[in-house]
């Protein structure tokens, strides 16, 4: 098994709960781990591996559109990732916000998800 690796992923977005956090936005870290069988053929070129490159696209354009709740951002990501690539045998991924709207916490806030298929 292979798995391709964004780690410390940083973008601003607005996501949450709550009017303010809608207005201002946050920034997130991500780190995103898509595993997948290398197949009998073996990887000679791009085309036989997931391309880190087009997993950060999917990613952004995932985080543009807003959601109340970042568990329900992770499964999205994973289900537009498991779409784009059939191959993915499982998917896991952290979403930290990093300026969470609770008084006097210091430190981050996130959820883990993880997925086989």
């Amino acid at each position: 098994m292979i798995t391709v690796e964004l780690k410390q992923v940083r973008l601003f977005a607005y996501h949450g709960l709550y009017p303010e956090e809608r207005k201002t936005g946050n920034e997130f870290e991500i780190s995103l781990f898509v595993t997948y069988d290398e197949g009998e053929e073996g990887i000679e070129s791009i085309h036989h591996t997931i391309n880190y490159a087009e997993l950060f696209e999917l990613l952004k354009l995932e985080f543009n559109t807003p959601v109340d709740l970042l568990e329900t951002l992770v499964i999205q990501i994973a289900a537009t990732i498991k779409k784009e690539y059939p191959i993915v045998k499982k998917i896991r991924m952290t979403v930290d916000k990093l300026h969470p709207p609770i008084s006097g916490f210091k430190g981050t806030v996130g959820v883990s998800y993880e997925k086989e298929y």
